[in-house]
């Protein structure tokens, strides 16, 4: 009768090679993404150590943790040894991770062009199942004071007040502003609309003293600026 195959554990690697061993006794930064997330998880399943399930997980995604969070809890489940419980550590664990990131603002940088800004925003919009439009307060010398989130819609659209948007220009000391939207469908197209609110934008900003910079319409695929294609 053929022996029945042992299942390959962590708990089989030498100690130094645990995730949670070299943890403690390297650091973090020696881990790998895998690793990382395999702490996390605490195991795999009975043929799969964490770290392989983890391996998989990501080869997935082509290894390009960015778009960790696009995968939705349905998905991640249907990975054998992730459960809903650990799905729902993974995601919060990701969206920690990019709320950190946003928590501090880099207002040394100066925003004097569309793929800096792109850089500055991409995070709160690109992977969104909704639209949103936000406003980056820059002051004279175009360093931004604040990214200010000024509506959130549906799918195809989200409703843009102008008073609130100069309110809060005035309330931070901001002189220009770059306006953000993602399109969802991944489409970088400006519609009809998009032109018509960036027009409003402009006019109105004129009238009290504001410059209008940029627009930005962001999607999976990357940006649009109004700007490098001459429609501001």
């Amino acid at each position: 009768m053929p022996l029945k195959k042992k299942s390959f554990t962590i708990k089989d690697w030498d100690v130094s090679d645990r995730p949670r061993e070299k943890l403690k006794s390297q650091g973090a930064s020696y881990l790998s993404n895998a690793e990382l997330f395999a702490v996390l998880i605490g195991s795999g399943s009975s043929s799969e150590s964490a770290v392989g399930l983890m391996k998989r997980i990501l080869l997935s995604i082509n290894n390009d943790v960015q778009k960790f969070d696009q995968l939705p809890i349905e998905r991640l489940v249907e990975f054998k040894g992730i459960g809903e419980v650990k799905a729902i550590k993974l995601k919060a664990v990701v969206e920690l991770s990019k709320r950190f990131q946003k928590q501090q603002p880099d207002k040394t940088t100066v925003l004097n062009s569309s793929k800096i800004v792109y850089e500055s925003i991409y995070m709160d919009l690109d992977t969104l199942p909704h639209e949103e439009f936000w406003i980056l307060y820059l002051n004279q010398s175009n360093r931004l004071l604040e990214k200010y989130r000024l509506s959130k819609g549906g799918i195809t659209q989200t409703t843009v007040d102008l008073r609130l948007a100069f309110k809060r220009a005035f309330e931070v000391g901001a002189t220009g502003l770059i306006l953000a939207h993602n399109h969802p469908s991944g489409g970088l197209t400006p519609s009809s609309s998009d032109e018509q609110i960036t027009r409003k934008f402009k006019l109105a900003a004129a009238s009290v003293d504001l410059r209008i910079l940029d627009h930005l319409i962001v999607s999976k695929k990357g940006y649009f600026s109004f700007a490098d294609e001459g429609l501001l």
